[in-house]
């Protein structure tokens, strides 16, 4: 488990990072220790994460009793929020060599773990105002979309200093990770009875 001190640097890293600045990749921990440490993020990440399981679990149980109690609501949807971490990065680690990319995955997967949290934590506002207020339909569509561009645009960044392998590589591993974190989340959704209600 790394240390405050360790934690708060690589956030700091990360911030350079998400601006672009190449220099954020020098504060991370490239180390094989490093690499597992940084799914410590997760860990960091929680308390804004529950408070979206929170939010989301109100808005499904007041949609229909059909998806069970709020608790398990919450429980599923942090199954398969940690999934949609995890489960990306598997992949990507089983086709790395055939893509080229097996000499910077360590240095996207550390980047991307650390980012992914402070991301989390800088967007907290949004689930705790779902909390506070009652946000009409629109005006849930209407953030979620914004966050999403939001977080495409610091992952671009972050992937580009990560892989250092050009604008099309970058956006292609970006492409692609998104891509197959909506399959997890479709699928996960559809498996653990959190599609439409009967």
């Amino acid at each position: 488990m790394p240390s405050s001190e360790n934690i708060q640097l690589y956030l700091i890293g990360a911030w350079r990072m998400m601006m672009g600045k190449a220099d954020g990749l020098r504060l991370l921990d490239l180390t094989a220790d490093g690499f597992w440490n940084s799914f410590f993020a997760i860990v960091v990440a929680l308390p804004p994460l529950m408070v979206g399981w929170v939010g989301v679990a109100n808005e499904f149980s007041m949609i229909s009793a059909d998806f069970g109690s709020r608790f398990s609501i919450a429980i599923r949807f942090a199954v398969i929020d940690l999934a949609v971490w995890v489960l990306p990065i598997v992949a990507l680690a089983a086709v790395a060599s055939r893509v080229g990319l097996a000499g910077r995955f360590v240095h996207l997967v550390v980047a991307s773990n650390w980012a992914s949290a402070l991301f989390i934590w800088l967007t907290v506002p949004v689930p705790l105002a779902g909390l506070i207020w009652s946000l009409g339909p629109e005006t849930r569509v209407s953030l979620s979309l914004v966050l999403l561009a939001l977080n495409l645009v610091v992952t671009w960044r972050v992937t580009h200093v990560a892989v250092a392998k050009g604008a099309a590589i970058t956006s292609a591993i970006v492409a692609g990770m998104f891509v197959m974190s909506l399959l997890v989340q479709a699928l996960l959704m559809a498996a653990l009875g959190l599609g439409q209600a009967s």
